[in-house]
């Protein structure tokens, strides 16, 4: 029959069915559909090959029949065409569902017992932390123009070496996207965006730079994780990962698989640095932290103490420029020798790399702790305006 407005009003279910069509003569395939409970919906059926398949338009008192009519027809017209409107809705609707969170997760699944716990964290980071402005979207409909703006701003925030990494990252996920059988509009896009050239940072914190970080700093995580890298010149994330179990009453103890060189190191504590550490409660893992899972907040915590102190640095610092500053000064300012300053830190290069390092197994401990404390001195009696209570180290 024509379907018209009349004719759909004195429509009903015939006795005996749960279930009935009135097609429309007008539009192959375009029906109403009207059910026991009095519901009427469009309904759009077709056939593809031997199968035949059937679309929902809506219901009948949410789309008037102009609209519904016309949706038809264009479905048709695609039919005619070869195409299969009901399988590029369902393909669109599974496409939604890929978003970029979602097999981002699948993937660290995935990968999980291929990588070591130190790089899962540091891929598991990239994709959710520095990837965040991609997650919620469809993993089809991310842009090139998207990826490498994302990549810029951290370029801006973090560096190159920062950037380089995420987009490494980024590159593995999308081939693993594509060899789960995902077909990507572009194919890897991550291909095509700019790698950036890495260069070795050199740059040193003058003590008055220091002093401006360090009374930037409040009583809290992030505050309390920056002294303590100016205090120990230790790598950042040892520090922001450390654990309660690894601080004993004067040193810090941090196990082989925490150590960039897979090497126990022994930190010992100036006064200071113990007083920082004693005045946190010790009723949860790890000593920072919301979620008891360690220091995250680098970022908005670094904008933040940047604000603060104004214009008390002019030139962009990270936090392992500290580790590189401690270093400097410790030699330059304190006088302690450079294999001594290498224990501190535990870099294995120099002094104990090569033969002396198959046959010098000292850890020097004694030397770490007098060179730690000669430090912490120097530099308090800097931000404090005061005379040193030490007299710095003189080499032979």
């Amino acid at each position: 029959m024509k379907l018209t407005t009349r004719a759909i009003e004195t429509l009903s279910l015939p006795a005996g069915k749960s279930d009935c069509i009135v097609f429309d003569d007008d539009v192959a395939g375009f029906g109403i559909r009207l059910r026991p409970s009095g519901s009427k919906n469009w309904i759009y059926q077709y056939r593809i090959g031997t199968k035949q398949r059937r679309m929902l338009l809506g219901s009948v008192t949410a789309v008037p029949l102009p609209l519904a009519r016309k949706n038809a027809g264009e479905l048709e017209a695609r039919v005619r065409l070869g195409q299969d409107p009901a399988l590029d809705k369902e393909n669109a609707k599974r496409a939604s569902a890929d978003t970029f969170g979602a097999l981002g997760d699948k993937y660290l699944e995935a990968r999980k017992p291929e990588l070591r716990p130190r790089s899962y964290k540091e891929v598991a980071r990239h994709l959710t932390k520095h990837c965040k402005p991609l997650q919620g979207q469809p993993v089809t409909a991310i842009s090139q123009r998207a990826v490498a703006d994302l990549l810029r701003k951290l370029v801006q925030e973090a560096g190159d070496v920062t950037a380089n990494r995420v987009r490494a990252s980024l590159h593995a996920l999308f081939t693993w996207v594509l060899k789960e059988g995902i077909r990507l509009p572009e194919g890897n896009i991550i291909a095509h965006t700019h790698k950036r050239d890495e260069k070795s940072r050199d740059r040193v914190l003058s003590l008055p730079e220091l002093k401006a970080i360090w009374d930037a700093c409040r009583d809290d995580d992030y505050g309390d994780i920056l002294r303590l890298l100016i205090l120990t010149g230790q790598r950042a994330n040892e520090i922001a990962a450390l654990r309660w179990d690894e601080v004993h009453d004067e040193m810090i103890v941090l196990p082989g698989e925490r150590t960039k060189n897979h090497r126990a190191h022994v930190v010992p504590l100036s006064s200071r640095a113990k007083a920082i550490l004693e005045k946190r409660g010790r009723d949860r893992a790890f000593v920072f932290g919301r979620d008891d899972t360690g220091w995250q907040g680098w970022g908005a915590a670094k904008h933040r103490i940047e604000a603060r102190i104004g214009a008390g640095i002019t030139e962009r610092w990270t936090p392992h420029d500290i580790r590189r500053s401690v270093v400097t000064h410790m030699a330059e300012r304190v006088g302690v020798l450079p294999h001594i300053i290498e224990a501190v830190v535990n870099h294995q290069s120099g002094h104990k790399g090569g033969i002396a390092g198959v046959y010098n197994k000292s850890t020097y401990d004694r030397e770490k702790r007098e060179a730690l404390n000669l430090w912490a001195e120097h530099l308090l009696a800097f931000i404090e305006g005061r005379d040193a209570a030490v007299v710095p180290l003189k080499r032979a």
